[in-house]
């Protein structure tokens, strides 16, 4: 690998906060990962009633191969998936258990269909009751995993899932698991659809009662049409980046298209990479010891300069944990004043994310961040070397797979632009504070004049609540809507995207218009400026428990203030708020309460479970503090 520039001064302060900040929990979590590494293969430990329960259904040759009990027995990999066929986007991986199999037999190896985790669509939930179980599926995926994994028969894993809360929970797992390798293997995008923007003009001609629901399901259908993900740049492709960044994806994995040649070839080659980072080879590579402060610390840089989605403000904490490291929203809005934006892509552009791949892609966007000095290169990768592997694409030479460097300049530089000629200087994530608390927003799809709003609050408890205001004619003016009691410990913390529709097209009439919310938005959240994650939450004492209708807010961007301008006499004499009743039952909301009552603060990864290393480390009492 060339040498790399120097690194950014930001980079290296916030990785090495990060570090010092986690000294102690990250040590204690290598050390029961290396506990767990131990002098033999797991399954060597177990008895031969367990071997041979677990090759009992295992064709012969497999068979014997898996139950050789000695040093020099061959690699057995796990295949965990989140295969579903209602989901677009997890339909393709339906044919990859078969092609692991292959491609393992083929380099000596066996592999076996560990388990299957559940997937849920937000775009099918967004808006549904059942979009309040959404954010802690994400810590069911990962208990699940943990089921799949806990039977000590493999070497290696690999990770069959692509969209919103799924990556997430399969990581997290992996790293609980994190003595194995692991390597993720994705699906790829659907085909272009209807352009995103006309599907937003649409959606707010709906919104106004313009045209009917026959043509507004016309329309998304055209845009959501065939297996693949969804091809704005959301939470499900933000995973994608991720995993490349963080390099857990063979290198230009990311955006291939489902049932093509190459997407085979790449899911046969991450096999075969899963048996050469096994455990007694020379490129042994356990996923907990590859995921370090640097890793993580890339994961913000890369969702920054790409626009990505604010769900992984939380998502990236919990991983971080799992991991024992501990990051903050300061390291996030630390970084984005640095951190270039260099891709428009949807909601952040007029471009999908199929247009974003053909005009460089994650590669492009690797290279000029490494030329910048704000990646560390030198990270450990499962292309066996560090980041430099990924500013390559991946094509089929005369059928067999190859690497090929990129060119020089961007395809499109409407959609993606090198280092020295960004969108804005700036990532576009920020970091608000003030006397309503901690709270992050997205500003790179916010125009300019729109990032600084002082409004009175019109208070709502629910979604729904707002959009029946606005049908009554109630939100012809400025204002900046708080709803509240939208945290984890309150209802799951479902997105809100239902309301962007609304809020735009009461933005596009001219008024001054904003959201304040401890919920979530989507990862598609767009140009209405949203103050959301606003932590502690309203149900757990947040300050939104306080404001009252009229109550004058500040929310300004650029300074990254969020404020209630009511008088401290006033403030201090008023009695919270509590919610108005209980939706703790129906559509299986009842088997998630102890995710609810157990869950962290946003800030803090809004996981349901502690991670044992945190529990009581100096870090995390601050950052509760």
């Amino acid at each position: 690998m060339p040498p790399q520039p120097e690194l950014h001064p930001t980079l290296v302060a916030v990785t090495r906060r990060v570090s010092e900040r986690s000294r102690d929990t990250r040590e204690a979590y290598l050390q029961r990962l290396r506990a767990e590494v131990g002098s033999r293969v797991q399954r060597q430990r177990l008895s031969c009633t367990n071997l041979a329960h677990a090759g009992a259904a295992m064709p012969d040759d497999a068979k014997s191969s898996l139950m050789r009990l000695t040093e020099i027995a061959p690699p057995n990999l796990a295949i965990v998936s989140a295969y579903n066929d209602m989901l677009s986007a997890h339909q393709p991986l339906r044919d990859y258990p078969e092609w692991i199999k292959l491609a393992a037999s083929q380099a000596g190896a066996t592999a076996q269909f560990a388990g299957g985790v559940p997937a849920m669509c937000d775009g099918v939930t967004q808006g549904q009751p059942s979009m309040e179980l959404s954010l802690f599926s994400r810590d069911v995926i990962a208990m699940a995993t943990a089921v799949a994994l806990t039977h000590q028969m493999f070497d290696a894993a690999l990770y069959l899932g692509v969209c919103d809360k799924i990556v997430p929970g399969l990581l997290i797992a992996a790293l609980a698991f994190g003595h194995l390798p692991a390597l993720f293997v994705p699906a790829g995008p659907m085909s272009s659809g209807l352009p995103n923007d006309e599907k937003a003009r649409v959606r707010q001609q709906y919104a106004q009662g313009l045209i009917g629901r026959e043509q507004l399901l016309a329309a998304e259908m055209r845009s959501y049409h065939g297996p693949g993900t969804c091809t704005f740049y959301g939470t499900a492709n933000s995973n994608q980046m991720l995993m490349e960044v963080m390099g857990l994806h063979l290198p230009g994995a990311a955006f291939v298209p489902p049932g093509t040649e190459l997407r085979k070839a790449l899911t046969m080659q991450a096999a075969r990479r899963a048996v050469a980072v096994c455990r007694g080879g020379p490129e042994f590579t356990p996923v907990g010891e590859m995921i370090d402060a640097r890793s993580i610390v890339n994961g913000i840089v890369g969702l920054l300069a790409t626009g990505g989605s604010t769900n992984h403000t939380i998502h990236l904490v919990a991983i971080a944990r799992a991991a024992g490291l501990t990051i903050d929203w300061d390291d996030f809005d630390e970084l984005s004043r640095v951190v270039p934006l260099l891709a428009r892509v949807y909601p952040n552009g007029g471009a999908d994310v199929n247009q974003f791949h053909a005009a460089g892609g994650i590669g492009f966007v690797i290279r000029e961040l490494l030329a910048a000095g704000l990646l560390h290169g030198d990270v450990r990768t499962v292309a066996g070397s560090g980041l430099e592997a990924y500013t390559r694409e991946p094509y089929l030479d005369q059928g067999r797979l190859a690497w090929r460097d990129l060119p020089q300049a961007s395809a499109d530089p409407q959609v993606l632009r090198p280092a020295r000629d960004p969108f804005s200087a700036e990532g576009g994530l920020r970091l608000l504070t003030g006397n309503l608390g901690r709270s992050v927003i997205k500003v790179s799809a916010v125009k300019p004049e729109h990032r600084v709003i002082r409004a009175p609050a019109i208070v709502f408890d629910s979604q729904d609540a707002l959009l029946e205001a606005f049908q009554r004619g109630e939100l012809e003016r400025d204002f900046i809507a708080v709803i509240r009691f939208q945290g984890p410990r309150a209802n799951g913390m479902p997105e809100l995207h239902k309301l962007t529709p609304t809020l735009g097209l009461l933005q596009d009439r001219g008024f001054k218009v904003a959201l304040v919310t401890d919920g979530r938005m989507s990862g598609a959240s767009g140009k209405v400026p949203a103050a959301i994650h606003v932590t502690p939450e309203a149900v757990c004492g947040g300050a939104l428990a306080l404001l009252r209708d009229g109550d004058a807010l500040t929310l300004d961007a650029l300074q990254g203030r969020l404020t209630a301008e009511v008088d401290a006499a006033q403030w201090a004499a008023r009695e919270p708020a509590r919610p108005a009743g209980s939706q703790a039952h129906g559509w299986g909301r009842e088997l998630f309460a102890v995710f609810r009552n157990n869950a962290d603060g946003a800030e803090q990864g809004a996981a349901s479970f502690a991670h044992p290393d945190h529990a009581h480390s100096p870090a995390m009492t601050e950052i509760h503090r």
